[in-house]
C-alpha cells in the first residue's frame, strides 16, 4: 500500500483528503443534482467506520441530504480500505452486479 500512497508525493494525497474533509468548497455538495434522473446509473459512496481523515458524519449527511446516492459504510475499515485485500473486488461486484 505505500506505493500507492506516495504516488503524488510523500504528504500530497493526505493533505488533499484532508482539504476536502475540513476546507471550504467553493459549492455545497447537499445541491448537487442527481445525475441520473431518469435512474439510467447511480452514484455510490463507499466510506470506512475508521477514517480518521475523511469523516464519516460528513459523508452520511451528504447521503442523506441527496437521497438518489447510495451510501456504503465498511465495519472495521479505515481510509485506504480500498487497497486491503478483496474490497476491491466488493466494490466492483456491487457495482457491476447491482448489490448494495
Amino acid at each position: 500500500m505505500q506505493e500507492q500512497v506516495r504516488q503524488q508525493g510523500e504528504y500530497e494525497s493526505i493533505h488533499r483528503d484532508l482539504n476536502i474533509g475540513f476546507g471550504t468548497w467553493e459549492f455545497d455538495p447537499t445541491e448537487i443534482e442527481n445525475p441520473f434522473p431518469e435512474n439510467e446509473g447511480s452514484v455510490h459512496i463507499w466510506q470506512g467506520d475508521e477514517d480518521i481523515l475523511v469523516p464519516m458524519t460528513l459523508q452520511r449527511y451528504i447521503a442523506q441530504q441527496l437521497p438518489w446516492i447510495k451510501y456504503h459504510e465498511l465495519t472495521g475499515a479505515g481510509h485506504m480500505f480500498p487497497y486491503a485485500e478483496g474490497n476491491s473486488d466488493a466494490i466492483l461486484k456491487a457495482l457491476l452486479l447491482g448489490q448494495s
